[in-house]
């Protein structure tokens, strides 16, 4: 009995050793067999945010640009004014206006406000730095709030217009709680914090353009000028 285990257990190994064999051989062949089963096993490892200190969102495999067929007609519409307005392509845009509209159900931001901060603080365009060291599509202060890049791999993710996005609503989100809920003080410590006496105009833009974004939704001819 002990000799017929010892074959058995002997012949199992034997097979798992020639099945892993089998495997590195065929990997060996058809190379892109492994990248395939890395890139499987990265993307479930992302979407259920294990080790994401070290392993965190893949921003190159993200399409920063959507169809406007894809959006309701709607923000399609929103995308296309603020094309025209800021000489940006629409379609960019269509991802920036479809990312805000999930992130005001999170934030319970609206959406247009979302969209108004991006256009006053750098006319949609994500690589502009301030003198401060503001930078990207919501000018964030990268070197105050460095720890919320990091589930995106770092402070260079800044430059990502989705992250930048991301992070920047939830500053403006901080900022409104920290000033008891008022969206306009909110507005001016996000501009620059206690130090902001006068705003110079900067929440009335914002609240402005909000409104323009409003009609253009509702379907108002609104000029760009």
């Amino acid at each position: 009995m002990v000799q017929g285990l010892f074959i058995v257990t002997h012949s199992g190994l034997a097979m798992v050793g020639l099945s892993v064999a089998a495997v590195v051989l065929a990997l060996w062949w058809q190379p892109q067999w492994l990248h395939r089963a890395e890139e499987t096993l990265f993307n479930w490892l992302r979407e259920r945010q294990v080790l994401i200190s070290w392993l965190p969102q893949n921003t190159a495999e993200r399409a920063t640009a959507i169809d406007l067929k894809d959006l309701p007609r709607a923000q399609a519409a929103v995308a296309v004014w603020l094309g025209r307005k800021y000489k940006i392509a629409p379609e960019p845009l269509a991802a920036l206006v479809a990312e805000a509209h999930v992130l005001s159900k999170k934030s319970r931001l609206a959406p247009h406000l979302i969209l108004a901060v991006m256009a006053i603080e750098s006319n949609f365009h994500p690589y502009v730095q301030s003198h401060a060291g503001a930078q990207g599509l919501m000018q964030v202060m990268t070197g105050i709030h460095a720890q919320r890049y990091e589930a995106y791999g770092g402070k260079l993710a800044a430059f990502d217009p989705i992250t930048n996005l991301r992070v920047g609503v939830s500053v403006l989100v901080d900022s409104i709680k920290l000033k008891g809920g008022s969206l306009e003080e909110g507005l001016k410590f996000y501009l620059g914090g206690d130090a902001v006496t006068d705003d110079g105009g900067y929440v009335a833009k914002v609240l402005a353009e909000q409104a323009r974004l409003d009609q253009v939704a509702a379907g108002v001819n609104v000029p760009i000028q």
